[in-house]
């Protein structure tokens, strides 16, 4: 027998025959092309090639890869497809635990690896409800064409039904489903008799009452005849059914007998009796049946009642392990990452960002240590890069230099495409950056630990947080040459900053200016941050010979064509900048200043534009705990530096 053949549960020759009816065979075509395929949160989507054959999906790295075997697999038989809300080019294939996150090119394109992903499935189903079809689905012929509902399909029965054949399908079920149903199979039983019975005896009433009609309609014949004949001859013409009294009193018979043969066989009053009786016991046990019915009804009522409290608890239980599932199992997805549609709220949002600094410091603080113990294991190098000093009015002699790499040019000799930028953002920062904010209610003191204070000034721009943030910190032995050099150099950018991935220098402006790229790490739920700015680094004269001269580290997002935004980051704009000023106490007598002489001012400020769709309170609570944080390791890194060595103003 053929694949394409088909035949319904009658098993007759005329439905074994094949069905090659235009449109209900429909062939299989085997789906392959590149998707993209949530992989983690840190690498996100990445292309694969998607294979659908056989009811499977597959993937690979690549095409050229499909000859060393598959890297996973889903069978969809029991796979649930789900096109995402919102992304038109996005399906989601579930399995169990078992989760792929797909994005096809274009919404035409998911279409056609959804119809074709429910096209597989179908013939499986086909195969597993027809014993086995390969290749073809076999779609069932239209209604009319089955016969359901034809004519030929339809019959007449008459008006007095069977009891047993009626209730034969209820009984069945009925009583197999009631534990206790013997009596309401007793009364369908008495039921049927009463219907036996009934049914003759309407067959005899019946019969009676046509010999009645019969009779009657004979008599009045016969009556009619005699009335006719010569009046003359009455009474001796009589005939012997019927009498008349002669004249010497004796009686004639008049009329022939009308009693027909069989009529007076029929004891009419007693069948009237017993048809009185037995519907008088149908509607008796009709009513007993209606009663056993609602006692059954009132059980069944509470069955469904108890069943209902039980669905409803397994619901509940059904959406808390869901709900359980999406906290443990899923988070990690796209759908439980920082975006518009994103479905962790943001008490999740913050303990996951909380969580991942936590780890983030643990395993800072194990870098720390490590280094510290090979630092002491190993000798220091001779030498420093501290091999510039300058003069201060306080200096007895002047310093050797040594390293031409940090003397700091002229700001007329210092010329590039982006000058007139940092002189512009030079001069606002030394404007307002050194501006005191301790009477402005504008800025709100969030932090302060010591010598370091944090305000902030809240800002939002279309749902974006753009808070800006000052510190002020005062740091003892250093200078704020030292601090700014240490800040802006990229040689020494891995040592204090933590909380960079990798960065390189985009282009080389000048001795002192560079535009750089760098990616930070990504702390989950949160999207991976990337920035490319303008790094410059100012020495700003003082006009009055009492005031401290200014160091100045200036840092302002601009844009590169060899750097450009990426699907993969989210962008942020920066306008940092780290403005320090070195004061010096004379020391006693002719001593020669030392660090305990020399204390830095800093003020640190930064407007940041984080862009993406994080929580604005996740960002203020992230501010609040990282800047400290950030300020004061920097600046004990500067002093470990500096420690020891000499004196760079």
């Amino acid at each position: 027998m053929s694949d394409n053949q088909s035949w319904n549960s009658s098993g007759s020759e005329e439905d074994m025959e094949p069905r090659e009816e235009p449109g209900h065979l429909v062939g299989v075509v085997d789906l392959s092309g590149v998707l993209s395929k949530w992989t983690n949160y840190i690498h996100g989507w990445q292309d694969r090639w998607v294979v659908l054959k056989n009811n499977t999906l597959s993937y690979y790295k690549s095409q050229d890869e499909t000859e060393y075997g598959c890297r996973g697999s889903l069978c969809l038989s029991k796979a649930v497809i789900t096109p995402h809300e919102f992304d038109e080019c996005r399906l989601d294939i579930s399995v169990n635990d078992s989760v792929w996150y797909l994005r096809a090119q274009d919404p035409e394109h998911r279409h056609q690896w959804i119809d074709s992903i429910e096209l597989h499935r179908s013939i499986r189903e086909g195969r597993r409800e027809n014993g086995g079809v390969q290749g073809t689905i076999i779609i069932p012929p239209p209604l009319a064409d089955s016969g359901y509902g034809s004519e030929s399909s339809l019959r007449r029965h008459g008006s007095m039904l069977s009891l047993t054949s009626a209730t034969s399908s209820f009984s069945a079920t009925s009583t197999s489903s009631f534990k206790k149903g013997h009596r309401l199979r007793e009364k369908l039983a008495e039921m049927e008799t009463f219907r036996d019975i009934l049914c003759r005896q309407v067959d005899t009433l019946q019969k009676y009452f046509d010999g009645c009609a019969d009779n009657v309609s004979k008599d009045e014949l016969q009556r009619d005849k005699i009335v006719e004949d010569d009046e003359d001859d009455f009474p001796n013409t009589r005939t012997e059914g019927e009498f008349l009294h002669n004249n010497n009193g004796s009686k004639e018979k008049l009329f022939q007998s009308s009693s027909p043969k069989g009529i007076n066989g029929i004891d009419f009053k007693g069948e009237a009796i017993t048809f009185k009786a037995t519907t008088a016991g149908i509607l008796a046990t009709l009513s007993h049946c209606i009663d056993l019915m609602v006692k059954r009804e009132d059980s069944w009522q509470k069955r469904l009642d108890k069943e209902m409290e039980k669905r409803r608890r397994i619901e509940e239980g059904y959406k808390s392990a869901l709900n359980e599932l999406k906290k443990k199992s899923h988070f990690g997805g796209p759908d439980y990452e920082e975006g518009p549609n994103s479905l962790i709220n943001e008490d999740e949002f913050f303990d996951a960002v909380e969580a991942a600094l936590d780890r983030q410091d643990k395993m800072e603080e194990q870098c720390q240590t490590e280094k510290t113990r090979i630092q002491r294991s190993s000798p220091v190098p001779p030498g420093d890069v501290y091999s510039t000093t300058g003069t201060h009015r306080f200096s007895g002699k002047p310093h050797s230099q040594s390293s031409p790499a940090l003397i700091v040019m002229a700001p007329p000799h210092d010329v590039h495409r982006f000058s007139s930028e940092v002189e512009e953002m030079v001069q606002n920062h030394m404007t307002y950056s050194l501006q005191d904010v301790g009477g402005d209610a504008n800025w709100q003191l969030v932090v302060e630990e010591g010598e370091m204070k944090v305000y902030r000034r809240e800002v939002e721009e279309n749902g974006i947080v753009l808070d800006p943030l000052k510190a002020t910190h005062s740091v003892k032995g250093v200078t704020g040459h030292e601090v700014c050099h240490y800040f802006w150099d990229t040689t020494y950018r891995n040592d204090w900053e933590t909380t960079i991935e990798n960065f390189n220098v985009v282009e080389t402006l000048s001795d002192n200016a560079a535009i750089i790229y760098q990616t930070h790490k990504r702390v989950w739920p949160a999207s991976q941050r990337d920035v490319l700015y303008l790094s410059a680094m100012r020495k700003i004269l003082a006009n009055n010979e009492n005031d401290p001269d200014t160091w100045l580290v200036c840092n302002f997002s601009v844009d590169h064509d060899e750097a450009q935004p990426s699907s993969r980051c989210v962008r942020a704009k920066i306008n940092i900048a780290m403005i320090c000023q070195t004061l010096v106490s004379p020391p006693e007598g002719d001593k020669e200043i030392s660090r305990d002489n020399i204390l830095c001012k800093i003020t640190y400020v930064a407007n940041v534009n984080p862009g993406g769709w994080a929580p604005a309170s996740v960002l203020r609570a992230v501010a609040k705990r990282e800047y400290p944080k950030f300020l004061k390791r920097f600046t004990s890194y500067v002093q470990e530096k500096t420690a020891g060595k000499p004196i760079l103003f």
